[in-house]
């Protein structure tokens, strides 16, 4: 024993303890040693994963509290008692059974294993076309180790027409020597040499990408070909060993093609030759000196535009830069360049990382399932992160390509030179990428502008999704279809944990750690796991507690309560941590999670003391502040440190008093939106019971004056503190959502202020006017920011001044920014000059897919009682397509956000989107899955509403060839 004091009850604890956690253990790796393969290995991942730890994380002997030494302050704790949890008990595991059927399609995270025959060198020739047949051959030198002699080689691969294979030179043979099915090939042990430690493997294969509407793979976009490899889209193009730990040197890629329809051919890496065929054809070869996992292969062909530049690296590499799009678009390209000349800049200041090859290009793709892809040395984007002009650009948009695009260049350190080991560490590439991208727009602009605007987000998307049937971890147990977790939980809270090393590391610690995970890891397929060590481990800290934070899905509640003593000057805060079940979770162990507080002083707003992080490790802790002169309000979950709820009674004075006197920018805007969240909720429990509507807390209202009418605050920040909480976030507070009763109160908050403070409101619109043209810089993205929030409160009367205002604007505006925000708020009236500005609208848009997305999407989250009618009538227009993911989310997905109209008591929404899920399915499961998961919360509405979405949900499940990826999803929902 290391204390003194340990009593004998408690030592006797301690055995009774150890011998438990031994039978657990045994108990453990009976079920990993496949005795018990039914039980649902994901929740004993969690388990076992956790046990070595409990001691140490959940029961302490010390029976005096601990203490912890600032420069300013001292603070203690007290630790709870330790109690097993109800799964370590046995209380839960019967809910862990689940079919063998199920189990047999899902993949799991510890089933993983290393490939004993493995691809180390990839050469491909490719003769494209447009039109018809693309043939592919692919020369692979794989190694293999000793105890292989007796294995088979499986290669995936998908809708692919062999027309040879050799091995060695020698040619295989159907059924003898390889069979293939329609998963991919197997290749016989009896066809490998047994004395040899490598091979070459030649095939090749023919593939249709003009016929290609999954969008994975090699398929046609346009005047293009181009390709999607991540997550599993290479078995598309050839038979190969499609996972990421098979990182390969593509040491040749040989593009042949049309000269006059191909004339640019782009691969990874730098090009190495070029040359005509005869007269028509032509070719470049391209080498990527780098090894790489085949996700990351790229190809590009067809007659494009781009425009060129350069950038030296502070090694002094120049590295050349071009950016590609149809020729009509070249002129929309300009911001691209700059976003990433200043990415590379940020990366080489902030990390030390600079860009490795002599190239870097981007190609913009109108069909894209995703927002972009970081292929080495050829990123492809969607469009929409791409192109941008004034006119067709909203400042949100020119924020968006900012940080995609350097989302995707900062993937060539996090995500390509270091991968994951298998897709279920997906969120160590992602949730570090979107940290970082998350940083560099915090650099670019304004830090606390680009928090706020994270945290919305979050609580928007993936809040919900982890009170679902679809809530995972952010690193998921097991999966049937790998592109059904690319989700908000994987990438933006995978983007918190990465935050919250931060918070615990302080930003030396955390460029400490990821100096060492780059030394460790270089050239590798890693694991969360192995980032997390190399953040311990170079700051000597123990993290142990916070793989948590990977293996258990939900978000915690965190309650605090606090006590001042006014003789001792002490300030007591307790903090307490609940999560609630999620899917295959129902017991739930403490998270590690750092708390970052301030103190306020009651009478004057002092800030008596600055940001200390607390680190939250047990169910409950309590914190003692000494020294603390006055009594405070705390200030708690600075910079929202955790990705949690917060429970604190405030009462609305202490709101108010926040939004006045707080330091930290980003809980002074939290503090104005518990205000209003609070009013809302409680007006939406009136309204549910039918009861008229109170006028609007006056706090409320002083403070939304007092606010508005703030001369010298930042624009943008003003903005979102006279924003609304975000609907969806505050839906997530009802124990049943009720979408109308939340919309009445919403539209009554709007009314009153706009009755309240009707002309405060119109001067400060009139005084924000522009002053000039269009100019692209941080001072006028906050006024035109805060002039059309302010619109949105002018606009909701919906009498002639109200119209007049929103087409005046329309009408003057020369971008797009105003623009849409003028003709977003029309869509909301019925009027003539709501029918010429949509008409308008589409008059300039009808040549730019982008801005024909735009005008689909207004008229999709318009308020107007008939939306569902306008939406379906909608989908007989001739520029709309369900083949293209932008044209399709820009309406349906729209819609689906529009939430009386999408949650319709008739169920019609419902209705008609199940029926656009079937269509999509069978054309792009891919986007089909992801459309299907807006029926994730149906648990959560009124028994009406429930019945309605789950009739929906079962209708695609049983639907004629449903997609395993959109029945993973329906299943999942179903429960």
């Amino acid at each position: 024993t290391k204390q003194n004091h340990i009593s004998n009850s408690n030592m006797i604890r301690l055995y009774v303890f150890i011998i438990y956690i031994n039978m657990m253990l045994a108990f453990v790796r009976n079920i990993q040693n496949r005795t018990c393969p039914r039980v649902n290995r994901a929740e004993i991942s969690m388990i076992s994963s956790n046990f070595g730890r409990f001691a140490k994380s959940y029961y302490s002997f010390d029976s005096k509290p601990q203490k912890f030494e600032n420069s300013s302050k001292v603070f203690k704790f007290k630790k709870k008692s330790f109690d097993f949890p109800a799964t370590l008990r046995g209380g839960s595991m019967l809910s862990a059974v689940s079919t063998l059927t199920e189990q047999q399609k899902e993949k799991f995270r510890l089933d993983y294993k290393p490939l004993n025959r493995k691809i180390e060198e990839v050469k491909l020739d490719f003769d494209l076309n447009l039109e018809g047949h693309t043939v592919i051959t692919s020369h692979l030198k794989i190694s293999q180790s000793m105890n292989s002699s007796d294995e088979d080689l499986f290669l995936d691969g998908e809708d692919l027409e062999l027309i040879g294979i050799n091995l060695n030179g020698q040619q295989l043979k159907e059924s003898i020597d390889f069979k293939i099915d329609l998963k991919g090939m197997t290749i016989h042990s009896s066809a490998f040499p047994k004395d040899s430690e490598a091979f070459d493997l030649n095939i090749t294969v023919k593939v249709r990408p003009d016929l290609n509407t999954k969008l994975a793979g090699l398929y046609k976009s346009g005047k293009m070909l181009c390709t999607q490899c991540e997550a599993e889209g290479f078995r598309r193009i050839t038979y190969f060993q499609d996972r990421p730990d098979v990182m390969a040197k593509f040491s040749r890629v040989r593009l042949e093609a049309d000269k006059k329809m191909c004339p640019v051919l782009l691969s990874n890496g730098n090009k190495l030759e070029s040359g005509d065929i005869g007269a028509d054809r032509h070719y470049v070869i391209w080498e990527d000196p780098f090894l790489k996992p085949c996700y990351l292969f790229a190809v590009v062909a067809g007659d494009l535009g781009s425009i060129k530049d350069s950038y030296r690296t502070k090694g002094g590499r120049n590295v050349h830069l071009e950016i590609y799009t149809e020729s009509e678009n070249v002129d929309k390209l300009d911001w691209a360049m700059e976003s990433l000349k200043a990415s590379m800049k940020w990366d080489e200041t902030t990390y030390d990382l600079e860009y490795d090859l002599d190239m870097f290009n981007i190609v913009a793709v109108n069909d894209f399932n995703m927002g972009a892809m970081e292929n080495k040395g050829l990123n492809i984007f969607n469009t929409a992160y791409v192109l941008a002009k004034p006119e067709t650009a909203t400042d949100n948009d020119y924020e968006n390509i900012e940080g995609v695009v350097g989302h995707e260049y900062f993937h060539n350190w996090t995500g390509n030179r270091v991968t994951c080991r298998d897709w279920f560490q997906l969120t160590l590439k992602e949730g570090l990428t979107v940290f970082r991208d998350q940083q560099f727009s915090s650099f670019m602009g304004s830090d606390a502008v680009n928090r706020i605007e994270n945290v919305r987000g979050l609580r928007a998307r993936q809040f919900p999704e982890d009170s679902s049937p679809l809530a995972h971890p952010i690193r998921p147990e097991q999966y049937q279809v790998m592109d059904n977790f690319y989700t908000s939980t994987v990438y933006q809270k995978g983007a918190e944990v990465i935050r919250m090393y931060h918070t615990l590391l302080g930003d030396k610690g955390f460029k400490k750690g990821m100096k060492l995970y780059f030394e460790r890891h270089d050239g590798k397929a890693v694991t969360c796991d192995d980032f997390r060590f190399a953040m311990a481990d170079a700051n000597k800290v123990d993290l142990d507690q916070f793989e948590r934070w990977y293996l258990q899905a939900g978000t915690p509640t965190l309650e605090a309560f606090g006590k001042y003593d006014e003789a001792e000057k002490t300030y007591s805060l307790t903090l307490r941590q609940l999560t609630k079940p999620t899917p295959n979770q129902s017991e739930k162990l403490p998270f590690h999670i750092p708390v970052a507080v301030g103190l306020l002083r009651k009478s004057d707003g002092v800030e008596i003391m600055p940001t200390k992080v607390l680190e939250l490790k047990e169910s409950e802790q309590t914190f003692l502040f000494e020294g603390v002169e006055g009594e405070p309000v705390p200030s708690i979950l600075r910079n929202f440190s955790a990705p949690v709820k917060l429970r604190f009674e405030y009462s609305d004075e202490d709101l108010a008093f926040l939004m006045k006197y707080d330091t930290d920018s980003f809980n002074c805007w939290e503090a104005g939106q518990q205000l209003a969240q609070r009013m809302i909720l409680g007006l939406t429990d009136l309204a549910q019971k039918g009861e008229p509507l109170p006028e609007i807390s006056p706090i409320f209202l002083d403070s939304f004056e007092a606010t508005l009418m703030q001369g010298n605050m930042d624009k943008s920040l003003q903005a979102y503190a006279l924003s609304l909480p975000v609907a969806s976030a505050m839906a997530e507070e009802m124990d049943v959502i009720d979408p109308d009763a939340l919309s009445s109160a919403i539209k009554h908050v709007k009314l009153s202020i706009n009755a309240a403070l009707k002309q405060k409101l119109l001067n400060r619109y009139t005084a924000l006017a522009p002053s000039g043209p269009y100019v692209k810089s941080s001072d006028e993205v906050g006024r035109r920011r805060l002039r059309n929030i302010i619109l949105g409160y002018l606009h909701v009367s919906k009498d002639s001044d109200a119209i007049e205002l929103c087409y005046d604007q329309y009408v003057s505006a020369d971008n797009m920014t105003d623009k849409m925000a003028a003709i977003s708020c029309l869509v909301n009236i019925e009027s003539s000059k709501t029918d010429l500005a949509l008409k308008s609208f589409y008059e300039f848009g009808k040549d730019d897919p982008l801005v024909l997305n735009k005008w689909f999407s207004i008229q999709a989250l318009s308020d107007l009682p008939n939306v569902l009618e306008k939406v379906k009538t909608l989908t007989e227009h001739p520029d709309f397509t369900l083949k293209n993911p932008n044209r399709l989310r820009s309406l349906i997905g729209a819609f689906t956000g529009n939430m009386t109209k999408f949650h319709a008591k008739d169920g019609s929404g419902y209705e008609f989107v199940g029926k656009v899920v079937i269509e999509t399915d069978k054309i792009n499961a891919q986007v089909a899955s992801r459309l299907a998961g807006c029926f994730r919360q149906w648990k959560r509405f009124d028994e009406s509403r429930q019945s309605m979405m789950k009739e929906q949900l079962l209708r695609i499940k049983n639907a004629e060839g449903v997609s395993r990826d959109t029945l993973e999803v329906v299943t999942r929902c179903l429960g």
